[in-house]
């Protein structure tokens, strides 16, 4: 899948829905999700869908990881937040790996700084953990 392509018509409403300054902040959050698949061992085949109206992408053959969307983050209009399953514990793996820079919500979202550049770095980081969650997660409970 080319990294500024988008095939799927629902994805691309999905992103043409949200407003210039974050369609554009999430559009980047993108192009990190598909390069950093694509680069990352053991994850699977990647699939770009919607989900609750929003962009996501989940792994396949084999299910490696959790189910990223993007979206905006609920209460702070403008925002752009990268969301994961509630019921992981990816969240509170992120915020342990990175306490500052970033405001969380719950045990659901990271919510993406408002000023550019983004941390590319450490976003890439967050989404490799979230894409690769089922090579890991029992890990934690050892």
């Amino acid at each position: 899948m080319a990294a500024d392509e988008i095939r799927d018509p629902a994805v691309a409403a999905a992103f043409a829905a949200f407003h210039r300054p974050l369609a554009g902040q999430l559009r980047a959050v993108r192009r990190l999700i598909l390069d950093t698949a694509a680069t990352t061992d053991g994850v699977g085949r990647l699939v770009e869908t919607v989900k609750w109206g929003q962009p996501a992408y989940l792994t396949v053959g084999p299910k490696s990881g959790s189910t990223i969307r993007l979206g905006e983050a609920p209460g702070l209009p403008g925002r752009g937040a990268l969301f994961v399953h509630c019921q992981t514990s990816l969240v509170e793996t992120l915020r342990r790996h990175y306490p500052d820079g970033f405001t969380y919500l719950g045990s659901r979202a990271v919510v993406l700084p408002a000023e550019a550049p983004l941390p590319a770095a450490e976003l890439a980081h967050m989404i490799a953990l979230a894409l690769t969650y089922h090579r890991w997660k029992d890990r934690l409970a050892a």
